[in-house]
């Protein structure tokens, strides 16, 4: 941080000497009341309030807090008006931008009250970033080039940052790869890595971090969160577990973001053994978002009710779980069926915790009912709920109606979603569902033809599986692999010994007008099953096979991957678009209930 006194001439007023210097002496441990009162009384003094050296000293000690004051930091930088100086307008800035009002940034930006400098600049587009304001951040960015400033490393940074932020992967890279790699610092590198981590990029993200590496620039925490992120989005244990080592090397396990995320990484890796070791071993370390994260985790995992079991130790703790902890909550109860208890947390978040439900946990409550089979129930807390639904809790009521059968609401649920999210490949394939579970075949056929009329096109499955320190993926119908050969060979023997076992297709899940044989065959190569194919084919007997999918199993391979892990003695491990399921001996974690 600069020195707000600079090299400039000191004011001979006494007081102001005095103030300034107890100012300074109170950096370390910085304290609003101190500012307001060294502030008093150099007025009382005689100070002039315009006088700018006050101002400076003022306005850096405001910036030290924790939570700086911005009313109080605008009034100081009013009282020395129209002329102040750089770097007092600049501190400014830096307070807005990280305010809850950041707008204000942007607003005294636009008042020209001081020429920029090299410091004006990140924190307005700080500020766009936080604003999500990419129009506005574009206007920065070409306003920095024009003032020559484009160019320093500390706003390239902010432009990785903001263009990341706003999704913009290739323009935030093209920044990125103009900062000659010898002038990138740890901020150069995080931003990278975070707009790509925040995003869904979990394979740049690895890149990213490799080239970091190869040019032997040491990481901090931030970056192995974001190298964590990534691990966990595309199911990489072995290698999340490579890096856990690695941060027990650096000491970096002791942070508790870099816990709360091996605490993420191991429960989206279907590992909930290691997700509870890091837990514990966190100790005091523990936040909100560690119970939080375990507490989600155990519940997208099938453990509903160690789930409650924890959010009841949180609670003995005297910790007050956050939105997202009642998310956890109130998900626990809808995969394990309790009704009543999901009614009686989502009413104590309310009435106990203060919490505003969100529509997350309104949503949450419409899956309770319609899994549990009470779709009318479901139907008429929607048109009642105080928030307007939206299409995701449309579309939970549909897959629920889908579920159960239920034509009429199902058909209901499907008119609001054409008005909500026209063209949502995925309500295609529920209402496709439905029509299929009460034999209308003519109908699917019809809803098809509007798919294709409309170019509406399904998204294909895609599976992730990772061996020997690499992921493979697979599409379904997929022979594009070196060894699909011997891929197809061993699905053929999966299928014999399967029907040896007494399997039967359930047919009715391939939505097409089409012969028997060709639907089973269909179903044979779903994505799924071929990663399980290519893994029994490649990995040694009795070690887990994970699988990380992008949609939601169908029926007839859950009940196929049931005793494929019985027949192989495998546990099989399968992550699809809303939770996991842990296959093994004939049975899975869900209990059929999902």
């Amino acid at each position: 941080m600069l020195d707000p006194a600079g090299g400039g001439t000191p004011s001979t007023h006494p007081a102001l000497r005095h103030c300034v210097a107890l100012l300074r002496l109170h950096l370390a441990s910085p304290s609003l009341a101190a500012a307001k009162q060294l502030h008093a009384r150099a007025l009382r003094a005689g100070v002039p309030p315009s006088h700018p050296l006050l101002a400076k000293h003022l306005l850096f000690h405001l910036a030290a807090l924790r939570a700086p004051p911005l009313r109080y930091a605008v009034a100081i930088l009013t009282r020395i008006l129209p002329d102040p100086d750089p770097f007092s307008l600049n501190t400014v800035l830096r307070i807005a931008a990280s305010s809850p009002r950041p707008r204000v940034a942007l607003a005294l930006h636009a008042r020209r009250l001081a020429p920029p400098d090299t410091h004006t600049y990140p924190p307005l587009l700080q500020a766009c970033a936080r604003l999500l304001s990419l129009r506005d951040g574009e206007r920065i960015h070409a306003e920095a080039a024009k003032n020559g400033f484009a160019t320093l490393v500390f706003v390239k940074n902010s432009l990785v940052h903001l263009y990341g932020t706003c999704g913009l992967f290739e323009s935030a890279h093209r920044v990125f790869d103009e900062i000659p790699v010898r002038e990138r610092n740890l901020v150069s590198w995080n931003s990278m890595l975070n707009g790509f981590a925040a995003n869904g990029r979990p394979n740049e993200v690895l890149t990213v971090f490799r080239e970091m590496i190869d040019v032997d620039f040491t990481p901090d925490g931030f970056t192995m969160v974001s190298v964590l992120t990534a691990c966990a989005e595309i199911g990489a244990l072995a290698l999340g577990r490579r890096v856990h080592i690695y941060l027990a090397k650096v000491g970096l396990v002791g942070n508790s973001h870099v816990g709360n995320a091996l605490i993420d990484l191991y429960a989206k890796c279907g590992s909930v053994d290691d997700a509870w070791k890091v837990f514990e071993e966190m100790g005091m370390g523990r936040t909100v978002v560690s119970w939080t994260s375990l507490i989600v985790g155990l519940a997208v995992n099938g453990f509903g009710k160690e789930a409650l079991e924890l959010f009841g130790v949180m609670e003995k703790e005297k910790l007050v779980p956050t939105e997202i902890t009642m998310v956890g909550v109130l998900y626990a109860c809808s995969h394990c069926g309790l009704v009543d208890d999901g009614f009686m947390y989502f009413d104590r978040m309310k009435e106990e915790y203060g919490i505003t439900p969100r529509i997350e946990h309104l949503g949450c409550m419409v899956d309770l009912l319609g899994r549990a089979g009470k779709v009318e129930k479901a139907y008429d807390y929607i048109v009642t709920m105080p928030l307007e639904p939206n299409a995701v809790v449309w579309r939970t009521l549909l897959g629920a109606c889908a579920m159960h059968k239920k034509m009429e609401l199902g058909e209901a649920a499907w008119a609001r979603l054409v008005e909500l999210d026209p063209g949502h490949s995925g309500d295609y394939v529920l209402l496709s569902n439905l029509y299929a579970a009460v034999g209308r075949w003519a109908d699917v056929h019809v809803l098809r033809k509007t798919m294709v009329k409309d170019g509406v096109r399904k998204n294909p499955g895609r599976s992730l599986v990772e061996l020997r320190n690499s992921v493979y993926e697979f599409v379904m119908g997929d022979r594009s692999h070196p060894e699909s050969e011997q891929i197809y060979k061993m699905l053929a023997q999966i299928a014999e010994r399967l029907r040896r076992e007494g399997y039967i297709p359930r047919t009715s899940n391939v939505l097409a007008d089409i012969e028997e044989e060709e639907k089973e065959t269909a179903l044979n190569y779903h994505s799924e099953r071929l990663a399980i194919a290519f893994a029994l084919l490649k990995s040694l007997p009795s070690t887990p096979i994970r699988i990380v999918k992008n949609l939601r199993v169908c029926g007839d391979c859950h009940t196929a991957i049931k005793l494929i892990s019985k027949i192989y003695d495998r546990e099989i491990i399968v992550r699809d678009r809303t939770r996991f399921h842990h296959f093994k001996g004939g049975s899975c974690s869900c209990k059929d209930y999902w």
